[in-house]
């Protein structure tokens, strides 16, 4: 808030995790700005956060961010524009999810950002503007195609020159975890496990070489079968008396690393089912096949 007030143009990195309140700190914010007649610009790496935040946009989408970066890249944002009259009167840009962006989306938006009538500010960090970033680094970072790890450090936020000079804020405590309503001993349980991801994402449950990692107890399944049985028989228990209840189905998911072992596992559970249920399995999979086949002939007609 001082650095909006001020004007002084700092750049802010808010270092968290799921359920810490992230949400509520930026609407806070926005609300407080907003009240006193300032434009915040609220966007996100992604689509989905993007849905997830009060009025959000995509970065890609509102800064025009080239979808094909280099170390050489600016944002399309044109003098005399809409979006570049609307950047000028800015006060504030919170950008969320970013250790997924390339560092050179950051680099592009700072040099486009720059290049303004006011230049005054030409030197500073993404042209004076206060920008908060948000994100988790032990979440997804950027993806390099066939990249190795080191490409893919040197790709992340934290290895740009701008990181140098970005003010870190961390958020600590689990503000979901501490306003749910269940037991004593699930939230116990709860806690444990949060402080287990953390601990990977720390990379102090892992063995030395980075190859081995320590499950809890509860979570390791004893397999008295296959591998696919025993799964099978833990998320879908009793799946051949419940192929009609769509919620049964809609309340669990296997979720797997590669699409081959995604078809392996239907195909699997597929063949286990009685043949009535592989009917109606079969039904469903036509019709969504038709309705999609319609919504192309529409789509089709629509556009001829």
């Amino acid at each position: 808030m001082d650095s909006v007030e001020d004007k002084k143009g700092t750049t802010f990195f808010v270092y968290k995790h799921d359920g810490i309140g992230k949400i509520f700190l930026w609407s806070t914010i926005i609300s407080k700005l907003r009240s006193k007649g300032k434009i915040v610009l609220l966007v996100a790496t992604s689509g989905i956060v993007a849905l997830l935040l009060p009025e959000g946009r995509t970065t890609h989408s509102c800064f025009r961010i080239p979808l094909d970066i280099t170390d050489k890249s600016t944002c399309d944002i044109k003098k005399g524009t809409q979006l570049a009259d609307l950047i000028r009167k800015m006060s504030l840009i919170i950008w969320d999810e970013a250790p997924i962006a390339n560092r050179y989306c950051f680099e592009a938006l700072d040099r486009s950002l720059k290049d303004k009538d006011d230049q005054s500010n030409v030197e500073k960090m993404f042209g004076g503007m206060t920008v908060a970033l948000g994100g988790d680094f032990r979440q997804i970072l950027p993806v390099i195609p066939k990249g190795k790890k080191f490409d893919i450090m040197q790709a992340s936020l934290c290895s740009s020159y701008l990181w140098e000079n970005i003010t870190v804020s961390k958020l600590t405590e689990n503000m979901r975890l501490k306003k749910n309503d269940s037991s004593t001993a699930d939230l116990d349980e709860m806690f444990a496990f949060d402080k287990w991801l953390l601990r990977i994402g720390k990379g102090t449950s892992v063995s030395e070489d980075e190859s081995l990692l320590q499950i809890l107890d509860d979570l390791n399944l004893t397999v008295d079968c296959t591998p696919q049985e025993t799964i099978l028989n833990v998320v879908f228990r009793g799946l051949c008396d419940q192929t009609e209840n769509v919620e049964y189905i809609r309340e669990r998911a296997i979720l797997t690393a590669k699409n081959d072992v995604v078809h392996e596992f239907n195909e699997y559970i597929i063949q286990t089912l009685p043949s009535e249920g592989r009917h109606t399995t079969v039904r469903i999979q036509l019709a969504k096949q038709e309705e999609c086949q319609m919504m192309m002939m529409s789509y089709i007609q629509l556009n001829s």
